[in-house]
């Protein structure tokens, strides 16, 4: 479910009116890194204690010698560009995701502008491919969405909900005799027949017409498309293990290298000694909340803080398409002279005043060519 926030600081004044954000805890960074951030702490206090008290001085020489040695080589580990570059690829796809989701309300209002008439049967066909289309949309959420899924799981589930009729069902099964592969297809298929009948029984009244109608459809059977792309071909998976092992493991070291060692032996870099690593700890919380970001978008199908609500899609989906589709008459609202008409006028009559008098100044100074 996407977290929303931007109207909490739509009119921020005075100093630190934005800070009220990091205090929010779902969706929050906090709620991410919390669990790896105590894993990190229980193990660095861990080893801290056994180098104080468990270790004899000559051990803690040994010691020493390790955590600078980690120290210095962990920073060889290239982890702002490795973690760079993959958060910039997965914020990408991530709005590529969004772009794609099919939107039906321009189709509907084809629907309700091409095909006319309040009678029966327009209003059937109006209706019909309507359902076809949030159906072939439902189609596709069902195949990557989990949460949509559980609410549909069948295609029986589709006909209870209203989306599809027995003989339609009857249909997608037969054709599931003869190919597995996915059949969202259909219903546009189905849509664009219709829409083909509309037209030669005389209920839009031209061909260009009908090609706004169906290519808006082949629009939306693209955006669909899309989605099973961006959900079957994924980012290298060698390229996520890259990343993942690449931060993990330079904090893996980092719990040994960023240890405080007695000050008395006058190592490099080690002149005070602390209990609590502060930087260590805001760099932990900056690498691993930035590699939480790209976990939480590199799939927004499912039901995370920061995931798509498809469900709440689908529902609105299918309330807006009848409303615009299939609108009554009574909801058209009538002409009438609106408050500018008359300032319309005027400003149309001194536009044409202006034209005449330039017209007339050109014709006073452009002399016609001796012949």
């Amino acid at each position: 479910m996407v977290v929303t926030y931007t109207n909490k600081i739509a009119n921020l004044k005075g100093f630190g009116s934005f800070c009220r954000l990091l205090l929010r805890w779902r969706g929050s960074v906090y709620k991410m890194v919390w669990q790896d951030m105590l894993i990190y702490l229980l193990l660095y206090y861990a080893i801290s204690f056994v180098y104080r008290f468990g270790l004899t001085e000559d051990e803690k020489r040994i010691f020493e010698k390790v955590s600078i040695h980690c120290g210095h080589f962990r920073n060889l580990i290239p982890i702002s560009f490795v973690l760079g570059f993959y958060v910039s690829l997965i914020v990408g796809r991530w709005w590529g995701m969004y772009q794609s989701i099919p939107w039906p309300d321009t189709l509907c209002i084809y629907l309700a502008t091409h095909i006319q008439g309040t009678d029966a049967r327009a209003r059937m066909m109006r209706c019909t491919v309507v359902r076809y289309i949030n159906l072939a949309i439902l189609m596709t959420f069902v195949m990557i969405a989990p949460g949509v899924k559980k609410n549909f799981p069948g295609l029986q589930q589709l006909v209870d909900a209203g989306y599809m009729t027995e003989n339609e069902k009857a249909i997608l099964e037969s054709l599931e005799r003869k190919t597995h592969e996915h059949k969202t297809y259909v219903p546009f298929l189905w849509a664009s027949k219709l829409v083909d009948r509309a037209r030669r029984e005389g209920k839009i009244k031209d061909d260009i017409a009908q090609k706004t109608v169906t290519d808006e459809v082949i629009k939306i059977r693209g955006l669909c498309g899309e989605l099973l792309g961006w959900d079957t071909y994924n980012i290298p998976l060698v390229y996520t293990q890259v990343v993942t092992i690449a931060v993990y493991s330079f904090f893996l070291f980092s719990v040994l290298g960023e240890q405080f060692l007695d000050p008395a032996q006058n190592l490099p870099n080690n002149i005070i000694d602390l209990y609590v690593p502060v930087f260590s700890l805001l760099q932990f919380f900056f690498y691993i909340g930035w590699l939480k970001v790209a976990e939480s978008l590199i799939n927004p199908f499912g039901e995370d803080d920061h995931d798509f609500e498809f469900v709440a899609l689908i529902k609105r989906h299918l309330e807006m398409s009848y409303l615009l589709a299939d609108s009554s008459p009574q909801e058209q609202p009538t002409m009438v002279q609106e408050a500018y008409w008359d300032s319309t006028l005027q400003a149309q009559t001194e536009q044409a005043e202006l034209c005449t008098v330039a017209f007339q100044l050109a014709n006073r100074f452009i002399q016609p060519e001796e012949v």
